[in-house]
């Protein structure tokens, strides 16, 4: 018997093979073509970082206390920006403030660089000068937003007072440190106010700290005959003139009497008068007593009770630069002995 050529079974064996082969299904493509979307490319920034907004508030033109303004009064807006900082910082592109609550219509009023100074606090950015529209009186919002040149934005809110009232003169009293009825060193006089007034409406650069002044009293009568009520006023510290406070009628004729009338000061030399502001009140503390002897009215003793009443003029304004009514006031309390 003839045995089978290897070489035969071997054949037979790899095309069984190929066979099985070729009924299974490949498990592997190829790629025919590649396409590119541009919304799925990653573009370096250079700055992801916002410029912060810091301090912001908004004074009167006239300067002084900030965050009031008067309806058809000019103000200015301030803000202080920190520098940029983004790695690298890519710089301020803008500072713009939205106070449409205030100046209608301004939604981006632009803020630019530089040294400015308000109510004590130093600020990087201001607005050119707005004006208040109408708007009623109250609490309104604001915000300054600062933007970099990449793109980041930073908003801060502020508010603002909007006081469409006039300041009235509501009382005037004096305190005793001597003799009752005497005026004398160290005596008081007490201004009150229906609301804070701007220090520096009375006084230029006053900021309501004590501060030097003369007071006068003087004597409304001629040749020893009262003509009128004796009155007090407050001058400048140079005792050249009068500040804009108004006169005290003292209720009395017998505070000064003199030949030819005149008047007699406290602080024009030696310890001045001092005055100052807080709240609602101004008060005055009277210094060493002045007076020439013939020339200047001599000082006298109330013999009795009086009622002082304050005439306010029209220079002082509160903290929205509203003027002060001109309206009097008079002491309030029972009638008595002032200083």
């Amino acid at each position: 018997m003839r045995l089978p050529r290897p070489a035969a079974l071997g054949l037979a064996a790899v095309g069984a093979a190929l066979l099985v082969a070729g009924s299974v299904a490949p498990t592997f493509a190829a790629f025919s073509s590649q396409t590119e979307n541009g919304g799925n490319l990653v573009a370096a920034a250079p700055d992801f970082r916002a410029p912060v907004v810091g301090t912001v508030t908004i004074a009167k033109l006239a300067g002084g206390t900030p965050g009031f303004v008067k309806p058809g009064g000019e103000y200015f807006v301030y803000a202080n920006v920190a520098a940029d900082t983004g790695a690298p910082a890519s710089g301020i592109a803008s500072v713009k403030a939205n106070v449409s609550t205030v100046t209608t219509g301004s939604t981006a009023v632009t803020l630019s660089a530089g040294g400015f100074s308000v109510g004590g606090v130093s600020y990087g950015y201001r607005s050119a000068a707005l004006t208040a529209s109408a708007v009623s009186a109250g609490a309104k919002a604001f915000t300054v937003t600062a933007t970099d040149v990449a793109g980041n934005a930073d908003v801060k809110e502020g508010t603002v007072s909007v006081d469409s009232t006039a300041p009235q003169a509501s009382d005037v009293q004096t305190t005793n440190a001597g003799a009752n009825g005497l005026p004398e060193q160290n005596d008081t006089v007490v201004f009150t106010f229906s609301e804070p007034v701007e220090p520096e409406s009375i006084l230029a650069g006053w900021s309501g700290a004590a501060t030097n002044v003369v007071v006068k009293v003087n004597d409304n009568g001629l040749f020893g005959l009262p003509a009128g009520n004796d009155s007090l006023e407050i001058w400048n510290a140079a005792n050249s003139a009068a500040l804009p406070l108004g006169a005290v009628d003292l209720g009395r004729n017998d505070y000064a009497a003199g030949v030819l009338g005149g008047n007699y000061r406290f602080g024009a030399s030696g310890t001045a008068s001092k005055m100052t502001i807080s709240g609602n009140s101004l008060t005055v503390v009277l210094g060493t007593y002045n007076s020439t002897v013939i020339v200047d009215a001599g000082r006298g003793t109330a013999a009795g009770t009086g009622t002082m009443a304050w005439t306010p003029v029209a220079t002082p304004y509160d903290r929205a630069a509203n003027a002060l009514s001109t309206t009097a006031a008079s002491e309030s309390g029972a009638a008595d002995r002032d200083f």
